[in-house]
């Protein structure tokens, strides 16, 4: 066989794989509204860059006539390429090859690409939309999805792992995109559940549909394993290249700084009403985020979810950052159980790979009530507690108003090593607000006044201008600076310049056992 002939079987195997399950199944893929494997990559990666390995493997199974089914690439597209010119892996599953299903070849080839990233040191981007394991592989798929998920746990904290779903994702599968970083679903095309529908009804006699039990809005607003609900999949393919703009190649690597015309002495006098006199009038910590941040430019993480607690990206000064903030506007910002959790993932994510973190602190306490106690708020509430002691990248944190009792330690104090600690002037650091102590520490003087209501008044006042205030925790240097709102971008800017080589490190050990 000459050159030319070889190159010619070679086009033609490349041809081939390129079909996937064929084009009938390409087109019923398309009718549903999803795109193929291959399209998928070609929107997420820079045009030209994706290289494809290993689209010639085919499985191996012999047993109920599949050795006489075998597609080139067995329903998993892998390789790697470059989103905004730097390094990204990833690997595919084509739901038009078995449904994408696992099997031990599946498998094989998400190891070696996962592998090959953790070398290269790049963010892992799994696209899934497959049926589980392949039933007529039995216990090879079974052991093929361990050894990915073994990949994800070691690779945990060292390389940036994101998973969309944008199909099926049941049953064992769903475990290796929970072990990741951020998930990304598409509203009403993707799913996430442990078992279906038809058998929660056998089971437990519960009706619920697909959506309601698994699908995106669900899984973003309720049970929290979603970051993200898409609108489409370009937006969810969209997103996941916002993310990677804010996040470095690796655990060793800082996260990539954007220059920007944006000045970083900017002050917005906007800032200096934001903040309502009243201690009780909500206000929307997203305002004065975007206010304060370069280019007005804030991605927000798991919007849906906890919403008493902002968490997101953003830069100052070109360098990113990570922004966990308490919102008066949901719930008054109080401390609980979901909110929590939230912020603990997202602040120890931000520690692995580099990413300063910017606290904005305007909190009453933690959320009082019998379903929060029984649920666990005080493991929980730890949870947060524990992530923000443990990290050790830089750390500034701005009080705008409220910082009440154990919550104003938990929200990155300088009790907790935070490096940089501001307030503004409307700031109230105390055990509670000046109501429930008046109420505690006066009770036999109220008892005792012809008029209670004026003494209270009178009292709560006084309280309020010798305790609930920012210079207190100021004299006692809890506070570096008591600043005006309209400084607060210089100077976190300035605080994140000082910080650029922080040292810090945590004891010897092989991990800490963080309250699960």
């Amino acid at each position: 066989m000459s050159i030319e002939e070889k190159v010619k079987k070679l086009e033609e195997m490349r041809e081939r794989a390129s079909l996937g399950g064929g084009e009938a199944r390409i087109e019923r893929q398309h009718a549903a509204g999803k795109l193929t494997a291959r399209e998928r990559i070609h929107q997420l990666f820079d045009p030209g860059t994706f290289f494809e390995i290993d689209k010639f493997v085919t499985h191996r199974c012999t047993d109920f006539g599949m050795q006489d089914q075998k597609v080139l690439g067995d329903g998993v597209v892998t390789g790697y390429g470059k989103v905004d010119g730097r390094q990204v892996f990833v690997f595919a599953q084509d739901f038009t090859v078995f449904g994408g299903s696992l099997s031990g070849a599946f498998a094989e080839k998400i190891c070696k690409i996962m592998d090959l990233a953790a070398k290269a040191g790049a963010p892992m981007i799994g696209l899934n939309d497959g049926a589980g394991a392949r039933i007529q592989e039995g216990v090879v798929s079974l052991g093929g999805y361990g050894d990915v998920f073994l990949r994800n746990v070691l690779q945990s904290g060292v390389i940036p792992q994101i998973s969309l779903i944008m199909g099926p994702c049941a049953g064992g599968a769903v475990y290796s995109p929970a072990m990741t970083d951020f998930i990304v679903m598409v509203q009403e095309s993707s799913h996430m559940m442990i078992t279906g529908p038809e058998i929660i009804k056998a089971v437990t006699h519960e009706d619920v549909t697909t959506e309601e039990l698994g699908g995106a809005l669900t899984h973003a607003s309720t049970s929290s394993v979603a970051d993200f609900a898409a609108n489409g999949e370009e937006e969810a393919l969209q997103i996941v290249r916002t993310l990677l703009s804010f996040i470095p190649q690796n655990n060793l690597d800082d996260p990539p700084f954007v220059p920007t015309e944006d000045p970083a002495d900017r002050m917005d006098p906007a800032l200096r009403t934001l903040v309502p006199d009243s201690s009780v009038k909500p206000y929307d910590i997203r305002e004065l985020i975007t206010l304060v941040v370069d280019d007005a430019n804030f991605f927000e993480v798991a919007p849906l979810y906890a919403q008493n607690l902002v968490v997101g990206f953003a830069r100052f000064g070109g360098r990113s950052v990570g922004i966990v903030a308490n919102q008066p506007a949901y719930r008054a910002g109080v401390l609980d159980i979901d909110c929590s959790k939230k912020g603990a993932r997202f602040v120890r994510f931000c520690d692995a790979f580099n990413i300063p973190i910017i606290t904005f602190v305007d909190v009453p306490g933690f959320l009082p009530g019998i379903d929060q106690e029984h649920g666990g708020i005080i493991k929980h509430g730890a949870k947060l507690l524990y992530a923000f002691c443990e990290a050790t990248v830089p750390r500034v944190t701005v009080i705008t108003r409220k910082a009440y009792g154990g919550a104003y330690v938990v929200m990155s104090s300088k009790h907790t090593r935070a490096d940089i600690n501001l307030a503004f002037p409307t700031a109230e650091l105390a055990v509670m607000g000046p109501d429930g102590a008046v109420n505690i520490v006066f009770r036999k003087e109220l008892k005792a006044s012809d008029d209670p209501e004026g003494k209270r008044k009178e009292l709560e006042a006084d309280y309020r201008e010798n305790f609930a205030n920012p210079y207190k925790a100021a004299e006692l240097g809890y506070i570096d600076e008591v600043i005006k709102p309209e400084e607060t971008r210089p100077r976190i800017i300035q605080a994140l310049e000082m910080l650029a080589r922080k040292r810090d490190t945590n004891p010897p050990k092989k991990h800490g056992n963080i309250p699960l």
